[in-house]
């Protein structure tokens, strides 16, 4: 996927990050700036990052919910991506975000409040690929 060759938006290199540190809600404003910034089919990973980090948001505030909806809407995002796309492992992303979905299902409602946090796993990224350097961001 020709979308694939390039390195990624700065915004979205600023919300992978805030988004590996757990700041969910401020990774999903980076990334909407990355999606609205850039042009092309990219958009469409960016969105379904951002989505994931509005699921793991959910999670965090027991919004059952909206972290069942918000993965369904999710999914159609990330489900047509290679494994690894601009440094983004993209494979890893969808597998953990399945991981999550399936646990919430599994302790429903009621329960969501019991959710093990440690299954929220960061976005595999290699910032060291050509192009992805964002000096001083940290």
């Amino acid at each position: 996927m020709d979308d694939c060759n390039a390195p990624l938006h700065p915004q979205a290199i600023k919300g992978i990050r805030l988004f590996n540190s757990g700041r969910y809600f401020e990774a999903h404003e980076a990334l909407e700036d990355a999606w609205k910034e850039e042009k092309g089919g990219i958009r469409e990973l960016y969105r379904g990052i951002l989505q994931i980090a509005v699921v793991y948001l959910h999670i965090t505030r027991n919004n059952y919910d909206g972290a069942l909806k918000v993965y369904e809407r999710s999914i159609k995002w990330l489900k047509d991506w290679p494994e690894i796309c601009r440094g983004v492992d993209v494979g890893m992303l969808r597998r953990d975000a399945r991981t999550v979905f399936e646990e919430v299902q599994r302790l429903g409602k009621e329960n969501i409040g019991e959710f093990n946090r440690s299954l929220l796993k960061p976005v595999g990224w290699d910032g060291n690929m050509p192009g992805n350097k964002l000096q001083g961001w940290r």
